[in-house]
Order: structure tokens, then C-alpha cells, then sequence
């Protein structure tokens, strides 16, 4: 708006009645145009000032700039819910939703086209073999040492505090998110937004998730828009999704604020994950055996036949991260790796410097 300097107008003299008149007539018009536009306010408060939200603010918001989820019907009794259970802000979460995308890639992965060429005439063998080489490798086995060495304290309390072997939690992380190098890159919201309103095979599911997820923002004091993990929804180092981030995830680092990523309380976390299903401290996993010998065998098909493994419990455990036989076994086999070598580098550096140089070469 156009404003008339004060300082100006003192030091200006204006001895014609007739040049007054004018000037008082213009600065009437002037200020009174100003006043007659809604649009323009001269009461602006002091940025570091607390202001009142307009009631409609966020619905006149979501009209301006209409996302695909603005007007879906599944979508408003959503949040008509979320008003009703757990007395969430209508206005708010219209808002949000109106700045939530749709993944088309998400789509995909969660429901892919049906394959229609022509089937193998013998399945495919090796499948565990295949699986085994993605996570029992050099850098996962190395990087899994200097996690250890590097959150030893940490690992230390963890295994102490919820009585869970120390390598089956760097294991974890490790399957997971390879020490957090991978934790994801699909904002969260969009993720379960998409997968709770675009597809049918675990809807309920990912409508579940992405309550327990608004819930998990409010009460950790989130930004919605702001995290990021899996494209199914999963976060952090270890890949809570957001009812077992509410149930599970703990503040181990006690700075007051759940954070699944950070090292300190993902690692807490997954401690307790283990403890709360039943894990037991220095009691086996599973062993090879010859044959199938019962409910307590697993086949695991090889590239070079079958192998058969006894497991106990606590594989059962491992399974309720992911109720996979390849998934268990792998994060068992390099929990195993990982804690031999670091026994390794361990006796080595007590040694000196010598004996470390020969492990190396």
C-alpha cells in the first residue's frame, strides 16, 4: 500500500487555500480507497508475535492448491475419524492431505501387474543362495564390525538392558538398512496416503499404519510432511513401521524424544523389539542338519540342493521382524559373521599392531 510520509508532509508549506484543498481532498480519497480493500491490512504484527489462525484458513489453503487426495471421499471419513477417536483438527488434517501425493511407483510395488508369459518348466533353484549373497558379504560384515566398535557403549546397554545377544541387534540393522546407508527416500505420508487409499490387497492394513503414524507425529511432536523411510512405510535404522514405533521404539539416548534415526535409540529399539517377543539371551538360533526331521525343520532350496535347518525360539523371534525363513536365516548367518570378526579384530588389537596387519592382508 501506498503511504504518505509523515516527515514529508511537516516540512512541506503549502500557503494556497486552493492547493490545500486539493491535497486534504486527494489524501481523503487516498485513505479512504485503503481503507475500502479487505486484501491489505496496516495492523501487521510483530513477526516474532503470536497470531490467531483464521477458522477457514486451511480449507481456503487446500482449495487453492488441490492435491489429488482434496476431495476423496475415503479420504474425508478418514479424517473424520481421526476428529472423532483421537480429536484431531478437521482443518488440519485437510490441510495436510491436500499437500499429500500419489505414488504411482508405490502403486506398482504394492500391487504388480500379473505375469502372463509362459511358466518354467522346472522352478527356478537357489533362491536362499541368491538371498544369502545380498547381506553376507565383505562390506556388510566390515561395516557391521565398525557399528559396533563405533556404538559399543550403546550396544553394550542395549544387550545388558533387554538381555538380547549384541550381534542379532547390529545384524538387524544391518539386513535392514545396511547401518543406515539405506533407510529410505519416500516421505512417509505419501507412502501410506497412497497405499491406504490407491490399493486393495492390505488396505486396512496401511489405513491402520497410517493412523498409528498421525498419532506417532502428535505425540513425538513431528511434522507429518517431514519423515521419510521405505516405500511400505517403514522408518528409521531399523524399519519400524508406525504402530511398532508407538509400541516399541524407546528414547534410550533419554534426550526426552523418540528417534528411530538416530544410532542410540534405534538401537534401543531393536533391543527391545527382540525382548518384548521373547527372545533368550545366549540360547541358539539354528543349526544344519542332514535331513528334514520334523515341524521344527526349515528347507532353504541352494544352489547346490536343499539345506535343512533346525530352529529354536528365538529364530522364531527374528521372524516376527519379518516372517521369512530367508529373511531369519540371514540376519542369523551375519549376526554370526559379524560377531566372529569382530572377536577377530578384537584379540588383534590386544595383540598389536603386528597381528592386525596380518588379519588385513
Amino acid at each position: 500500500m501506498f503511504r504518505i510520509n509523515p516527515h514529508i508532509y511537516q516540512e512541506t508549506h503549502v500557503n494556497h487555500t486552493s492547493y490545500k484543498r486539493l491535497f486534504k481532498l486527494t489524501l481523503t480519497l487516498m485513505l479512504a480507497g485503503c481503507a475500502s480493500d479487505p486484501a491489505i491490512k496496516t495492523d501487521a504484527p510483530h513477526p516474532n508475535s503470536v497470531t490467531a489462525v483464521p477458522r477457514h484458513s486451511a480449507e481456503i489453503q487446500a482449495q487453492a492448491f488441490p492435491g489429488p487426495y482434496t476431495n476423496s471421499l475415503p479420504v474425508r471419513n478418514f479424517i473424520r475419524h481421526m476428529v472423532l477417536e483421537h480429536s484431531f483438527s478437521e482443518s488440519y488434517l485437510k490441510d495436510l492431505f491436500s499437500k499429500a501425493k500419489r505414488l504411482d511407483y508405490v502403486i506398482r510395488l504394492e500391487s504388480p501387474e500379473p505375469y502372463h508369459g509362459p511358466k518354467p518348466a522346472h522352478p527356478k533353484s537357489g533362491g536362499w543362495t541368491r538371498y544369502r549373497q545380498q547381506f553376507l558379504t565383505e562390506a556388510h560384515i566390515n561395516d557391521g564390525v565398525a557399528f559396533w566398535s563405533n556404538n559399543a557403549d550403546t550396544i553394550q546397554k542395549a544387550s545388558a538392558t533387554y538381555g538380547v545377544d549384541p550381534e542379532y541387534i547390529v545384524a538387524i540393522i544391518g539386513v535392514e538398512t545396511f547401518f543406515g546407508r539405506n533407510v529410505g527416500k519416500t516421505r512417509t505420508l505419501d507412502a501410506l496416503t497412497t497405499l491406504a487409499f490407491d490399493t486393495h490387497r492390505r488396505a486396512k492394513f496401511f489405513t491402520q499404519e497410517l493412523e498409528n503414524f498421525l498419532l506417532m507425529t502428535r505425540e513425538e511432536s513431528y511434522d507429518p510432511l517431514q519423515p521419510v523411510g521405505s516405500w511400505a512405510g517403514a522408518m528409521g535404522l531399523g524399519q519400524f513401521m508406525p504402530s511398532s514405533f508407538r509400541t516399541l521404539a524407546v528414547d534410550f539416548n533419554n534426550d526426552g524424544h523418540r528417534n528411530l534415526w538416530d544410532q542410540c535409540d534405534a538401537i534401543g529399539s531393536v533391543a527391545h523389539y527382540f525382548s518384548r517377543n521373547g527372545w533368550q539371551r545366549s540360547m541358539p538360533v539354528a543349526n544344519q542338519t542332514k535331513n528334514y526331521n520334523g515341524d521344527s525343520t526349515i528347507e532353504l532350496s541352494a544352489i547346490h540342493g536343499s539345506e535343512y535347518w533346525h530352529v529354536h525360539p528365538n529364530f522364531k523371534v527374528i521372524k516376527k521382524y519379518n516372517n521369512s525363513d530367508k529373511y531369519a536365516m540371514a540376519v542369523h548367518q551375519l549376526a554370526q559373521a559379524i560377531k566372529q570378526r569382530h572377536m577377530m579384530v578384537a584379540n588383534n588389537r590386544q595383540n598389536g599392531p603386528d597381528s592386525l596387519t596380518l588379519l588385513q592382508k
